[in-house]
């Protein structure tokens, strides 16, 4: 029994150890990537970021209060839906999302509904009614 304890060590080591090995070489890869992508003129990152906040102000209050109003918005609208879905024995979250598609309804960003971003979204609305 102790021989397979250190057997099952030994294994475990070795898996860390490969798996360190793995995330090097992969931070190493993304960084020459980087390097290789400036070289050749690539902007990187997002080019209205910094201008958005800075015209948002200093601590971005304003855009954070402006998309936090678009948010509360769409799930006021979708509210009803979703009682309307519930209602129609979907209760869980996956049933839920696959329902929002099955309608083609779309998520504030345009995308498809997945358990998280219905999560989210019942939790405004639970937010809004309080």
């Amino acid at each position: 029994r102790n021989h397979r304890l250190n057997l099952i060590d030994k294994m475990a080591n070795s898996i860390h150890h490969l798996l360190e090995s793995c995330d090097r070489t992969d931070s190493r890869r993304t960084k020459e990537a980087l390097v290789a992508a400036r070289g050749r003129g690539v902007k990187l990152g997002n080019p209205n970021g910094r201008a958005a906040l800075r015209r948002a102000g200093e601590d971005g209050s304003a855009l954070r209060c402006t998309v936090t109003g678009n948010a509360d918005a769409f799930a006021r609208e979708l509210a009803p839906v979703i009682a309307s879905i519930r209602c129609e024995g979907c209760t869980t979250l996956r049933a839920i999302a696959d329902a929002l598609n099955a309608r083609g309804i779309r998520t504030r960003r345009g995308g498809r509904w997945h358990v998280s971003t219905v999560k989210n979204l019942l939790g405004r609305i639970a937010t809004l009614r309080h």
